[in-house]
């Protein structure tokens, strides 16, 4: 393992041209400041699961507590397809492994804070279908929203936090 520490990020946040828009969020603290001490892992549900680039915008919709992914215009349900790249994607990261994760914030893929799930009901919010089943899985793991590391205390934070797994990680592997 030659002593680096890999963690997980949202493809896009790296410059990846993977969003729905064909664009990407490159985040210079990521790259720039959190880039000097982690080797990162891109990861990108939507292109991941088959999905095109650029692709149909999707949101969270139904029961809150278990939201339906659909498209927008069309109302394609996504949601199975999601989860099923979620079940096999969690299981790939256990192999890597892992120290941190950071997630691209607003997405109803990947947000770790919690994302409007539109229902007739009355709204909700939820995680995105990604972040849910990644701190489901590895619930010890050090996670962040990229939006929150523009804050240098919560990037400190997330930073220890992150160093502290890999040392206990590495010393039981």
């Amino acid at each position: 393992m030659s002593g680096e520490i890999r963690v997980g990020v949202s493809s896009c946040l790296l410059g990846e041209k993977v969003r729905y828009d064909g664009g990407h969020k490159h985040d210079r603290t990521i790259t720039d400041i959190l880039g000097r001490f982690f080797i990162f892992v891109p990861v990108c549900p939507e292109v991941e699961s088959g999905l095109p680039v650029p692709r149909e915008q999707m949101r969270l919709e139904g029961d809150p507590d278990n939201p339906r992914l659909v498209t927008i215009m069309t109302r394609a349900d996504l949601t199975g397809r999601l989860q099923a790249y979620c079940r096999r994607k969690v299981n790939e990261l256990e192999r890597q492994p892992l120290s941190g994760f950071i997630f691209k914030s607003r997405s109803p893929c990947c947000a770790l804070l919690p994302v409007e799930v539109i229902s007739a009901a009355g709204n909700g919010r939820n995680r995105g279908l990604f972040a849910a089943a990644v701190t489901a899985h590895f619930p010890l793991l050090p996670v962040e929203d990229e939006e929150r590391l523009n804050d240098p205390a919560i990037r400190e934070d997330f930073m220890a936090r992150v160093f502290a797994y890999n040392r206990i990680y590495m010393a039981d592997h």
